[in-house]
């Protein structure tokens, strides 16, 4: 599940914390947020950010021989 937590501070800091994007994608899904917000002042990436995904085949090709005895 994505996730966008912020947590906005007394003196108007807003810190934003993504969760359950996995790659470098979670910068297009904040951008238009940030863009908002102001000043952007740092980037902690998470392990989510240097994750990739992994995709199986959907299709599994076998081929079985019978052998005459």
């Amino acid at each position: 599940m994505e996730t966008l937590e912020f947590i906005i501070y007394p003196d108007g800091r807003v810190q934003e914390k993504v969760t359950g994007i996995v790659g470098a994608s979670c910068a297009e899904v904040t951008a238009a947020i940030e863009a908002q917000l102001g000043h952007v002042l740092t980037h902690e990436p998470t392990s989510e950010y240097f994750a990739t995904k992994v995709q199986q085949p959907s299709v599994v090709n076998t081929q079985t021989t019978f052998s005459d005895w």
